[in-house]
This record gives structure tokens, sequence and C-alpha cells, in this order.
């Protein structure tokens, strides 16, 4: 007869239930385990629109992230219009002790350009109050007309003041501010950069920002960090002509610091001839002791080789010099010249494409105005 060993079927039947518990409880763990990282990068987005926005001359434009007012719409010149419509130069300032900080944007046209970077052109570019100093944390790159990314992540919970740059040679359209779920994400606490006289700068493609691998590096945004204050940007490439309603948009400045003109690159010689004057005394009569920088074309490194390169800027820099010496002749006061002798270097490396500069060369031109620009401000009393 045989024995059938009950015992041991049990002990097979219970080591299965134990395996399969183990499992359930594994599976349990690590579902957990997910559920836990997934909620800890659980990302929440604001509408950027309530917080500051910085480097505007006036909050009446058609949407938020344009710089020129509507009233210019049907005024200026087509190509000035829509290059109004770009971003170049503003920026938004928030605060979050968020661990993470995240993007979401729509560009306005979806700019592509061969000689500069995504980016610059419509990419976002994030800065960080850092010991007193504004310090680069890392940019947004556009996936497309549509763009959501993460901009930095794995930070330290702690409060942090934040400069997010808006993309240089295309516009925004709409624009939202991610963070870690349950984050703070509140108004600066910190007045930086300055909003007090702010300096205009009015130019050409090479102002507007080109071609700066990211926002941060056009050169009039470097200047506001260096100077830590606002700095409007009123670039419009291959456009800077002396339009007069641009010298009236920049007249209507409030309490303004500082106007630099920086157009020389786009007006031919006699423009500067027949219109320079006038565009300054708009400028001049509706801010009498505000002091007025007047640069010259840049030497371009290909003018050594191109002879017609050379004859045009020459030509153009004779201009600028004939102007500013009129109106010293005419006795103008707080009114600085600068030459293009050594602006970008003497190496031939700081252009992308012999004329519109690399950060090199932004951050060679800075080096170079940036004296004069103290000068001014320190002798009309606005800086210390």
């Amino acid at each position: 007869m045989e024995i059938i060993d009950n015992s041991s079927k049990v002990s097979i039947f219970e080591k299965t239930l134990n395996q399969q518990e183990m499992k359930r409880l594994l599976i349990a763990a690590l579902l957990s385990f997910v559920c836990g990282v997934m909620a800890a990068q659980e990302i929440v987005y604001f509408d950027a629109s309530a917080f500051p926005l910085y480097g505007k001359v006036s909050d009446a434009t058609d949407t938020r992230y344009e710089r020129l007012p509507s009233e210019l719409k049907n005024v200026s010149r087509e190509p000035v219009w829509y290059l109004g419509r770009h971003s170049a130069g503003l920026y938004i300032r928030f605060r979050s002790n968020s661990t993470s900080i995240h993007a979401r944007w729509e560009s306005t046209f979806n700019n592509t350009m061969t000689h500069m970077t995504d980016t610059g052109t419509k990419g976002l570019d994030l800065y960080t109050l850092l010991d007193g100093e504004w310090t680069h944390v890392c940019s947004a790159q556009p996936q497309g007309k549509k763009s959501e990314r993460k901009i930095i992540a794995n930070m330290d919970p702690i409060e942090r003041e934040y400069m997010l740059y808006l993309s240089l040679y295309d516009g925004v359209s709409s624009l939202e501010i991610g963070v870690d779920a349950g984050a703070t994400l509140d108004q600066p606490a910190v007045d930086s950069p300055s909003r007090e006289k702010p300096i205009v700068m009015y130019g050409t493609s090479i102002l507007q920002g080109g071609c700066a691998n990211r926002p941060g590096m056009a050169h009039t945004n470097i200047i506001g960090r260096r100077l830590d204050r606002e700095v409007i940007n009123l670039g419009f490439s291959g456009n800077a002509l002396l339009d007069m309603e641009i010298a009236e948009l920049m007249a209507s400045v409030e309490d303004p610091g500082l106007f630099v003109l920086d157009y020389a690159p786009n007006a031919w010689d006699y423009l500067i001839d027949e219109k320079g004057e006038e565009f300054f005394r708009v400028i001049r009569n509706a801010h009498p002791d505000v002091p007025v920088i007047f640069i010259e074309d840049v030497i371009f490194p290909h003018s050594r080789f191109d002879k017609n390169i050379l004859k045009e800027v020459t030509k153009k820099n004779n201009a600028q010099k004939r102007l500013f010496d009129k109106l010293v002749a005419a006795g103008e006061k707080n009114i600085y010249y600068i030459s293009a002798e050594g602006m970008i270097g003497d190496d031939a490396e700081a252009t992308v494409d012999g004329t519109h500069f690399t950060d090199l060369g932004a951050m060679r031109y800075v080096d170079h105005v940036l004296p004069t620009i103290r000068k001014s401000l320190k002798k009309a009393k606005f800086v210390k």
C-alpha cells in the first residue's frame, strides 16, 4: 500500500504562497517607489504674464512680448514693425524654491537662420542671482514653434531669484513657467536689475542680438547685468535707418538714464548727414540733461580684404563724426563719442560671418563701450 506524505505537499504549497506573496510585496513596493518619483517630478505650469516684464518702452502693445506700441502699426515701415514684434531684450523676473525650472512657450514666427543658433533665435535663457551677481543657469532650447523644456533640475529646494531672457530673433506669443508641485513661485523680492533710469539703445541687427548663441549673450543684456540696470533694446535688423517715430518712441521713455545711438552699421552716410541731427533733436528736446552716446560702425574683419566694405564703413564713420562735431560746435553738452578702433579686437575672431558678433564679439563690444557708459552716467550723477 502506497503511503502519501501530505506534509510534503503542504510544505510545497506554503512555499509557493510565500513566493507569490514576496512577488506581490515587491511589485507593491516598486509601484510605490515609481509613484513617489512621479509625484516628486510633477510639474505645475503658471502663466508668465503674472510676473514683471522688463525691457519695454510701453505696455500698450498688441501682445505682451513685443517691443513696439500698437500706435506704430500703421506708422512704421513694415520691416520695422515686424522686427518690433521680436522679443529681443525682454526678460521676466520671478522667485521660486523649486528644485527644477521648466518653460513652455510658443514662438510667434518659428524663425530659423543659417548663421545663428535656434537657441539664440527663438530659445529662452535662465539666470539666477548668486552672491549678488546674475549667473547663468541654463538655456531652454526650442523644439519648433511650440516648445516645452526642462531648463534645470536636481537643485536644492532653496529660494532663488530668477531672470528669464526671451528670444532675440523671434517673438513669444505665449509663455508659462513650470515648477515642482508644491513649490513656491512668487514675485521677485529683489529690485534687480534696477528699473530706475533705464538705458535706451537704438541700433541694428548686432544690437538686436545677432548672432548670440543664447539670449543672455546679446550685448544689451550683458550691459544690463554688468550695470544692474534695465536696458531697453531697440535693435532692428537691417533697419536702423533713423526713422523718426523711433526717435519719438525713445523720447517717450520716462526718466531715462542714457541714450545710445548705434545705428551706423545700417544708416548710409547720406542718411546720417540728412537725418542724424533731427533724430538727435527729438530725443534732446524731450530730455535736455540726459547723456547721449554716438557709436561708430564696426570695423568688420573682412574689410581688410574687401575694399568696398572698408570704403562703406569709413564713409559711415566719417558721417557719424561730422554729426558729433557739429553738435559739439553748437554747444551741446552731455554727448559722448565711441570710436570703433579696437571694438571687437584685432584677431578677426569675433564674428560669425564677418559682420555679426559671436558671444566673444559681444563680450569685447561690452568691454569697449562700458567705460564710456559708466562715465556718462556718473557725470550725470545717475550712478555713484
